[in-house]
C-alpha cells in the first residue's frame, strides 16, 4: 500500500487525506495545534464567568462550492449545514429587503427580487441588469480580467455609485474577503456567475448547524483506518535528496513515506520550504473579525442578515435570537482597535439594525480577530500561484494560496487538496480525479 505523510491539518490537508485514503493510500497527517481545521477552527474561552465554545469567525458556503459540499460528504456530515434560500438585508433604522429566486429560469431568476429591493433606486437596479448580461460572456472571453480590479469592470460598465456601496461591495466582500477595489476583476466575476446566475440555487447559503470542531472532529476520522491523524506534532522540515524528498522532520524525528505534501499556509510555506524558492512578494493576508454577543433576551427574529452601511456586514443567529455572531470582512480597520472598542462600536451599530439591541442588555461579549484569514486576490494574484507539482518527484503542494481554479476560500482549499492527490495518484501509476466540475 503506497504511503503519504502530510503536513498542515486544515481544509487543504484534510480534504487530501480523505481523497487519498479512498484511493487506497495510507495517510498520516501532521497538525500543529491541538485541532484540526486551520482557520475553520472552534475553541473554548471564558467570558461573562463562564466558558463557551465559539467559532474562530462565521464559515458559510454557497451551494456552488461542490468540492466542498463533496469533502462534507466524505466525512459524513454534510446533514450538519443548514441551507437557506432567501437573504435579508437590513438598512440602518430596520427597513429590510429579500433576496430570493424566482419562477424565471436562469440566469433571470432574481429579476423579480431585484426589482424589489427597497435599498436600491431603479437607476440603480437598471445598472445592475446592464451589469450581470455582461458576465456571462466577459469572464470567458476577455484577457484582461487579472490585470484589472473588479472595481475598475463595474465602473467600465457605469455603474451607479449607490449599487456598487449596496450591492457589488457587500456580495464581493462577503465572497471573496476583499474589497473590488482590490480584487482582480476575474474573480469578481466568477463570484457572480457561479453564485448567481448559473443555476438557481447555487446562491443558497449554507450555514454549520453544529461548530466547526464538530465538523472537522478527530472522531469522524475512525471511520477511516488508512488515515492517522497526528495532532500538536510540527513538520520543521522536509528533507531533499535530489530530485525527491526523502523524509519529513517531525518533532525533531524524521519520518519517511512514498510520497509528500505540504498543506501549510503560504507564510509557513517559505520558511518550511526555502529550496521551493516560492515568490509570494506583495502577496497580502486579508482579517476577518468576529464579534460574539450574549443578550439578556431576544433581539431578533431572523437566523441571519446582511447589514448595509455600517461597520459591521453580516450577523448569524447562534442561540434564540440572544446570542449573535457578527462578521466584518475585509476588517482592516478594526486591527489597531480595542476589544472593547469594538464591542461597542458593534452593538451601537447593531442597534441601528435591530430596534430590540437598545432595550437588551448586554451579558458578555468576545471579539475574535483572524489577522491571516485569507490571501488577497489582487490583480496579478493568479499567474504567480504555484500548482500541485514541484521540482521533486514526490513532493506536492495544497493550501488555498495555490492554483486550484478558485481564490482563496475553503472551496478552494478542498479544490488544491483534491487537486494534490490527483497529483500524488497520478505520480502513483493509478491516477484518480478528484475534482468535481463547477456547477455552470
Amino acid at each position: 500500500m503506497p504511503t503519504c505523510l502530510i503536513a498542515g491539518g486544515g481544509l487543504a490537508g484534510l480534504s487530501c487525506a480523505a481523497a487519498l485514503a479512498d484511493a487506497g493510500f495510507s495517510v498520516e497527517l501532521f497538525e500543529a495545534r491541538p485541532f484540526l481545521g486551520g482557520r475553520a477552527a472552534s475553541y473554548f474561552v471564558r467570558t461573562g464567568g463562564e466558558s463557551v465554545e465559539i467559532d474562530n469567525s462565521q464559515h458559510v458556503l454557497l451551494r456552488c462550492c461542490v468540492n466542498l459540499l463533496d469533502f462534507y460528504r466524505r466525512l459524513g456530515v454534510e446533514d450538519k449545514i443548514r441551507f437557506y434560500d432567501t437573504i435579508v438585508f437590513i438598512e440602518p433604522g430596520g427597513r429590510r429587503s429579500v433576496l430570493r429566486a424566482g419562477p424565471w429560469p436562469e440566469p433571470f431568476h432574481f429579476t423579480g427580487s431585484l426589482a424589489r429591493l427597497r435599498f436600491l433606486g431603479w437607476r440603480d437596479k437598471a445598472a445592475l441588469v446592464r451589469a450581470t448580461g455582461a458576465v456571462g460572456w466577459e469572464r470567458r472571453r476577455r484577457r484582461d480580467l487579472d490585470r484589472i480590479t473588479f472595481l475598475d469592470w463595474l465602473r467600465e460598465k457605469r455603474q451607479t455609485r449607490r449599487a456598487i456601496e449596496r450591492f457589488w461591495e457587500p456580495v464581493i466582500v462577503s465572497a471573496l474577503n476583499e474589497a473590488p477595489g482590490r480584487v482582480a476583476a476575474r474573480y469578481g466575476l466568477q463570484v457572480i456567475w457561479l453564485g448567481f446566475l448559473a443555476r438557481r440555487d447555487n446562491y443558497h447559503l449554507g450555514v454549520p448547524a453544529v461548530s466547526l470542531g464538530r465538523l472537522y472532529h478527530p472522531d469522524l476520522w475512525r471511520s477511516r483506518p488508512r488515515v492517522r491523524l497526528h495532532l500538536g506534532a510540527t513538520v520543521e522540515r522536509f528533507v531533499f535528496d535530489g530530485g525527491c524528498v526523502a523524509g519529513a522532520v517531525v518533532s525533531g524525528e524524521q519520518k519517511q513515506a512514498d510520497y509528500y505534501v505540504s498543506a501549510v499556509d503560504f507564510d509557513r510555506a517559505r520558511e518550511l520550504l526555502p529550496e521551493l524558492e516560492l515568490d509570494a512578494a506583495g502577496w497580502e493576508h486579508v482579517p476577518i473579525t468576529g464579534i460574539h454577543l450574549w443578550f439578556d433576551r431576544r433581539v431578533t427574529d431572523l437566523p441571519h442578515a446582511a447589514l448595509l452601511d455600517r461597520t459591521i456586514q453580516w450577523f448569524f443567529d447562534h442561540g434564540e435570537g440572544r446570542y449573535l455572531q457578527l462578521v466584518v470582512s475585509a476588517s482592516r480597520s478594526l486591527l489597531p482597535m480595542s476589544r472593547d472598542a469594538i464591542v461597542e462600536l458593534a452593538v451601537r451599530e447593531l442597534a441601528e439594525f435591530l430596534p430590540a439591541v437598545r432595550e437588551a442588555k448586554l451579558e458578555r461579549s468576545h471579539v475574535v480577530k483572524e489577522v491571516r484569514a485569507t490571501v488577497s486576490p489582487a490583480p496579478g494574484h493568479e499567474a504567480r500561484r504555484p500548482g500541485s507539482h514541484t521540482p521533486w518527484r514526490n513532493f506536492f503542494l495544497a493550501g488555498d494560496w495555490t492554483r486550484s481554479g478558485w481564490p482563496s476560500t475553503m472551496e478552494g482549499a478542498v479544490r488544491s487538496g483534491y487537486l494534490a492527490a490527483e497529483a500524488v495518484t497520478n505520480r502513483a501509476g493509478r491516477l484518480r480525479r478528484f475534482v468535481l466540475p463547477d456547477r455552470e
